[in-house]
C-alpha cells in the first residue's frame, strides 16, 4: 500500500478565481516525474529540502499526475491536496467534546487558560501549587481564570519548561484529580496536560474534556489508546526528546517542512489507532525542541499549519524566546509580548492559545477577531 502523499499549502489566495496555488508535497510518488508534467501545463517546481514545492493551478497539478500515474495516482494527489487547499483557505471546524456543547473554534478564538499545579513551572512555579492547601490555591486560580473569561483550563502537574525532571504517576495524580475534579464539577471545560494514560483516564473520570499532549503518544504507548477508548477531544503537539534533552535536539534544515510532516503523520497514526479526526488539535510546539528563530519562522508560517485541517493551538505565553526578542528577563515582563503573539498566531490561523494572562489575552482577541472579520457580512 502507498502512503497518501503529504500536502502543505504555502499560498494558495488565488485558486477560488482559478490562480495556482504554492504546494509542498512529501511522499509523493513519482515526484520527478509529476515535477515534469506540472512544468508542461505552465507549472514551476523544485526541491526543498526533500520536498517537491509546485506552484500551479492545484488541477493541472492532479492532471499531471493523472498524465504520468493514471487514474490511481491522480486520485492519491487529489484526495491530499484538494482537502489541504480547501482547509487553508476555509476555517477550522469546531471542536466537538463529547457529552458536552463544542468549542466554538469555527467562529472565535478560544483562550486556554493554564492552571500550573507544579512547584517548578517555568513562569510561575508554586504560585497556584500550595502542598499545605492543596487543592485551594489551584482553584481560586482557574476560578479567577474563568472569570476573566477562559473557554478552557488545562490543568497541569508536570512541569514540561527545558531541563524539567519527570515525576510519578502517583504524585502527578496526587496533584491534578482533585483541581479536574472541583472545576469540572463547577461546570468548567477541562483540559488535562499529561504524557501519561493513567492520569489521562483518571482525569477524564473526573472530568476532563481534553486530553493535551506535548509528547504526541511518545512517553505513553498506552496514551494514545487510552485516548481513542475514551473519546476525548486529544492536542497533538510537536517535541523532540524530553524536557531534559529537548534543546539539544532543536536542530532542522526546514523547521517548517519537518514539524509540519511530524504533525501530519501523528496525525495519520492516531486516526489509525482509533482516535477520532474530528476530535484532534494541533500545536507546533512553540519552544520545544526549537530554538528562538524557529519559534519565530513557525509563527509567521503559522497559516501553513491550518492545510491539516484541523484547528492550530498556539502556546507563546512567556516564553522564553519572547525575552530574547524583548530583552524582558523576568517571565511577569513578558505579558505585553505574550499578548501580542497570541493575537498575532490568531491572525496567521490559530484558533486556540493557550496562556497565563487570560484577561490581556481575551481583550486583544476580540479586537483581532473583529479587525480580521470586519465587513464579511457587508
Amino acid at each position: 500500500m502507498i502512503d497518501a502523499p503529504l500536502t502543505r499549502v504555502e499560498e494558495a489566495r488565488l485558486v477560488p478565481a482559478g490562480g495556482p496555488a504554492r504546494l509542498a508535497l512529501s511522499r509523493l510518488p513519482r515526484a520527478g516525474e509529476i515535477a515534469d508534467a506540472a512544468a508542461a501545463a505552465r507549472g514551476v517546481s523544485a526541491w526543498v529540502d526533500g520536498r517537491l514545492v509546485v506552484t500551479a493551478v492545484p488541477s493541472r497539478l492532479i492532471d499531471a499526475a493523472g498524465r504520468v500515474g493514471g487514474r490511481e495516482l491522480a486520485d492519491l494527489v487529489a484526495g491530499s491536496v484538494e482537502p489541504a487547499v480547501e482547509a487553508w483557505l476555509g476555517t477550522a471546524p469546531d471542536l466537538p467534546l463529547p457529552g458536552r456543547a463544542v468549542l466554538p473554534t469555527a467562529t472565535r478564538p478560544v483562550v486556554m487558560g493554564i492552571v500550573n499545579v507544579t512547584p517548578d513551572s517555568f513562569a510561575d512555579g508554586g504560585a497556584h501549587y500550595a502542598p499545605d492547601d492543596h487543592p485551594g490555591a489551584a482553584l481560586r486560580h482557574g476560578r479567577a481564570l474563568l472569570e476573566a473569561g477562559a473557554d478552557v483550563l488545562d490543568v497541569g502537574g508536570e512541569s514540561t519548561r527545558p531541563g524539567a525532571d519527570p515525576i510519578d504517576v502517583d504524585e502527578e495524580l496526587r496533584r491534578v484529580i482533585p483541581v479536574v475534579e472541583a472545576l469540572a464539577e463547577e461546570g468548567a471545560v477541562v483540559s488535562i496536560d499529561t504524557t501519561k494514560a493513567r492520569v489521562a483516564r483518571e482525569a477524564v473520570a473526573a472530568g476532563a474534556a481534553i486530553v493535551n499532549d506535548v509528547s504526541a503518544g511518545g512517553v505513553d504507548d498506552e496514551l494514545v489508546p487510552t485516548v481513542a477508548e475514551l473519546g476525548v477531544a486529544y492536542v497533538l503537539m510537536h517535541r523532540r526528546g524530553t524536557p531534559r534533552t529537548m534543546q539539544d535536539q532543536a536542530e532542522y534544515t526546514d523547521v517548517v517542512g519537518e514539524v509540519f510532516d511530524f504533525l501530519a503523520d501523528r496525525l495519520d497514526h492516531i486516526q489509525a489507532a482509533g482516535v477520532g479526526r474530528e476530535l484532534v488539535v494541533v500545536d507546533p510546539g512553540i519552544g520545544f525542541a526549537k530554538t528562538a528563530e524557529h519559534n519565530l519562522v513557525l509563527l509567521r508560517r503559522l497559516r501553513e499549519f491550518t492545510s491539516l485541517g484541523r484547528p492550530v493551538l498556539i502556546g507563546t505565553s512567556r516564553k522564553a524566546f519572547l525575552g530574547r526578542v524583548t530583552g524582558a528577563t523576568s517571565t511577569d515582563d513578558r505579558v505585553v509580548a505574550s499578548v501580542t503573539s497570541a493575537a498575532l498566531a490568531v491572525r496567521s490561523g490559530a484558533r486556540i492559545v493557550r496562556v497565563h494572562d487570560v484577561a490581556e489575552t481575551v481583550q486583544a482577541l476580540a479586537v483581532a477577531h473583529a479587525i480580521a472579520t470586519a465587513g464579511d457580512e457587508a
